[in-house]
This record gives C-alpha cells, structure tokens and sequence, in this order.
C-alpha cells in the first residue's frame, strides 16, 4: 500500500506509544475470524489527517468475546467503524476470515459479519418474528422470500437468545432489555463468524447491562461465534471476557482481563483524581 509522506508522518507520530500485545494460549485447529496488521486508524480531511490510534495488531478467535473499552472520544466507535468497512483504514491491513476487508463486497461482507447499533430502529412496528427474520436478508431472493433453512436459522436464534414468548409482539411494546436481545438474536440469524456490537448495554439498568453480557458470552461459547463490542461497563467486561482492547491516550493495548490488569492497562484509563482502579476486587472505586 503506498502513503503520503503526510500519513507517513502522523502514523510515525504514535509509533512510540505503549502498546502491548498479548495473545492468548489458542489450540492450533481454532480458527481466527480477524486479524489486524500494524492498523492505522482515523480521518482524512482535505488538508490534514488525523490519526486516532496506530499500531492495532488484533488476533480474534472463533468463540471469543471480546470488550472494547476506553474513555469517551477515545476512538472506539472509529475502530468498530474501520473494523466494518465503515470507514476506510488510513494505514495497514484488516483481515475477515481469511481474506482482506476491502476486497469484499457489500453482499459478501453481510455473509460474514453483522452488526448491532445503538441507534433507534426504523422498524419497530414489526413484531419480533419479523425482526429477526431480517438476519436472513443476505441470503433470500430478491422478495425476501425465506426458504426452509431461513426459517431454522431464525427459529434457532429466537430459542438461543430466549425470547420465544416476545415473537408475537410488535417491537415497540418491548422495555429497552428486550429490544437488545432481539436485535441480538436478529445478528445470531444472519449466522455469521463475526458479530460487533457498539454498546449493547446503553439505557439499561444494573441488572439488565450484566444480563445481556452474560448472554453474549454464553451465545459465544455455545455458537463459537466471535462477538466483539464496545462497552463502559468495564468491571463487568472485565469479569466476562476472554480478551479486552483497552484504548488510552498512551496507545493500545490487547490481551487477557488477567494479564491487562497486571500491566495497569486499567490504571491509565482515567484520571485519577477522582477515580482509582483497585486491582484486588478488579473494579473502580471513587478515591474518598
């Protein structure tokens, strides 16, 4: 791939912050669903670039579930963005199964990753059924007919999100907790290796952000599907996941709760003169 000296420049310019790659101890015969090489990440504007976060190396396999996490304005919605096709890659290389993200069209991609947003659906006076009938767009014919195998997938992804008694309901009867697991189990029907969510547990109460986290990491392990979502709950991620990306200011870092925790990756997150993270419960607490 060949750079301006102009993003040659602003990408040298993070080279030297901390990042700290940590892969875990896979067996050989465990596929990886994504990897990254030396990404860039960022804005192209007319006159200048700006870079967001440099030197990601990523290594996801199948069944994880990974947090993303960092203060707000950090870049993550740019990472998930990059990570997606979103928005172009300012420097490095991005890899879907196997095969380059920008070599896949738009058709292909929805075959192999879906997405959960945070935004509000266009589409709330469909009932439940119908909602998550929608993963199976990719792969019915022109008039969104659904052949006998659309038809498992959907009923498979109602039974393993565990909504079975919502799917006669109109979407907009449902609380905000319920509502998740739908567009969930709508991203479960599409069947694809890779599922980003951003913020999954916005808007929800205690109970219901560790409810729909301890889903998705029950949906990866039974499905071995590799679900990737950003996130503020952070004790909690902490406690779920089998690996975090942790973005601060000092760069990026990549790894087991365990270990990030051991390296202080969590320390640097915030300001510490108002918040301190305790390394022996492996949560924030307020400095008194």
């Amino acid at each position: 791939m060949v750079i301006s000296s102009k993003t040659k420049d602003a990408i040298l310019a993070l080279k030297n912050q901390k990042t700290i790659t940590i892969d875990s101890l896979n067996p050989e015969n465990q596929n990886i669903v994504l990897k990254t090489e030396d990404l860039s990440i960022g804005y192209r504007h007319k006159n200048n670039l700006e870079v967001v976060a440099a030197d990601i190396n990523l290594k996801l396999y199948e069944g994880e579930l990974v947090g993303l996490v960092g203060a707000n304005g950090i870049g993550k919605s740019t990472l998930l963005r990059t990570l997606s096709k979103v928005q172009p890659a300012l420097h490095g290389d991005i890899y879907l199964s196997d095969k380059e993200l920008k070599t896949y069209k738009t058709s292909e991609l929805a075959s192999q990753l879906s997405i959960v947003l945070t935004e509000q659906i266009a589409t709330k006076n469909l009932t439940v059924q119908e909602l998550v009938a929608l993963g199976r767009q990719p792969y019915t014919n022109w008039v969104g007919k659904l052949a006998e195998e659309d038809i498992e997938k959907v009923r498979k992804a109602i039974e393993v999100t565990h909504i079975t008694e919502l799917v006669e309901r109109r979407c907009y009867e449902l609380s905000d907790g319920q509502l998740q697991k739908v567009l969930i189990a709508r991203a479960i029907a599409q069947d694809t290796p890779f599922i980003m969510l951003d913020e999954p547990t916005t808007h929800l109460d205690v109970y219901h952000k560790a409810y729909i986290l301890k889903l998705l990491k029950r949906l990866a392990f039974e499905t071995q599907k590799t679900i990737l979502f950003s996130t503020h709950e952070i004790d909690f991620a902490i406690q779920l996941c089998d690996k975090m990306i942790v973005m601060n200011e000092d760069g990026f870092e990549f790894g087991r709760p365990k270990e990030l925790i051991q390296c202080r990756a969590f320390s640097s997150l915030f300001p510490e003169d108002l918040i301190i993270f305790d390394e022996a419960t492996k949560s924030y607490r307020v400095r008194s």
